[in-house]
């Protein structure tokens, strides 16, 4: 039997947008007045993401903003989706992480990536040689899990140790998967924009995965674009923005994102349509049936334990309007 969105977590990733015209700063505003508003609304979880020499994501300094979520909200769960290890030593995320779970006790999520989350370029600036290219990225977290232990160790994460924080393997292809299943660990699959291998990694997971001291079974989060708002008609429209910032990306630029356009047919060529809408696979933008119907779908498709979604909108006050209509889906 196909479980139903109101048997179903739902959280929020905020990309911290920087809008055409405005500032990291504002944008830092916007994610405190989003993470209040869904703080009130039910969501479970606020997650963040790191990535680096773009334009037009603010959350680079992951760490010290989901600081500034958890400090400006009270039930939220806030976390990293995610901290791309390979560009830190394991060490100095335990004491980051350890440093919020001891200001936020309860409330802190460890979500981790092997990705750069930029470009090589970047990515060696961040890790200073090209031995850190993400292989030994199961090395790194089991340097890490063994920091937050209470195993004797000459080197120790204060505040860190002992704690528990719940850590998360996020992936966009079959290798997070098959870790995660392997560890026993929650996974979240970035299906929000590489939705091509959603389904065969969900399986991988599952197929591989061993009980933990962490979970008995496994526990899996779909990552969902969700533009949702009082009619269709308007959702698309402001969906215009996310389609731009997506176009963006397959044309290899960068910029801060842009205001919505009243047709799409004047920006990009039918090829580059096609790659978009493809990308966008696990995207939805309309009313709130139409909304429902879609999310449903997606459910079905991957049996998953959690949602988390991406409202990728140049307008703040609909960006806020879009999460309170998901919101209402998922309440019994």
């Amino acid at each position: 039997m196909n479980k139903t969105l109101q048997q179903t977590k739902y959280s929020v990733l905020d990309l911290a947008p920087i809008l055409e015209g405005h500032t990291a700063a504002d944008s830092f505003q916007d994610s405190l007045k989003l993470a209040k508003a869904v703080d009130q609304l039910g969501y479970h979880r606020y997650w963040l993401a790191e990535h680096h020499n773009m334009p037009g994501i603010a959350s680079s300094a992951t760490s010290v903003v989901i600081g500034y979520i958890a400090g400006g909200t009270s039930k939220l769960r806030v976390g990293s989706g995610g901290i791309m290890l390979p560009n830190h030593a394991p060490l100095v995320i335990a004491e980051q992480f350890g440093t919020l779970e001891s200001m936020y006790p309860g409330r802190i999520d460890l979500g981790l990536g092997r990705a750069p989350g930029t470009d090589q370029i970047t990515a060696h600036a961040l890790r200073r040689n090209q031995r850190s290219d993400g292989s030994d990225f199961p090395e790194q977290l089991e340097e890490l899990r063994d920091f937050f232990s209470t195993e004797p160790k000459r080197v120790r994460a204060i505040p860190g140790e002992g704690l528990s924080i719940p850590i998360w393997l996020l992936g966009s292809s079959g290798f997070s998967a098959r870790l995660a299943g392997q560890l026993g660990l929650p996974f979240a699959f970035a299906s929000h924009f590489a939705p091509d291998y959603l389904l065969p990694a969900l399986q991988l997971y599952r197929d591989h995965f061993r009980p933990s001291d962490v979970l008995d079974k496994p526990y899996v989060m779909i990552g969902v674009n969700v533009i949702a708002a009082d009619t269709t008609e308007k959702a698309k429209w402001l969906a215009s923005s996310q389609e731009q910032a997506f176009l963006n990306i397959i044309r290899g630029k960068s910029g801060k994102l842009q205001p919505p356009v009243e047709q799409m047919d004047t920006v990009w060529n039918i090829h580059e349509q096609t790659l978009v809408e493809k990308m966008l696979t696990y995207s939805v933008s309309g009313d709130a049936s139409i909304v429902k119907t879609k999310l449903q779908q997606f459910l079905n498709e991957t049996e998953a334990d959690e949602m988390i979604i991406n409202t990728h909108v140049y307008d703040q006050t609909e960006r806020i309007r879009s999460y309170e209509i998901v919101s209402s889906l998922f309440q019994p």
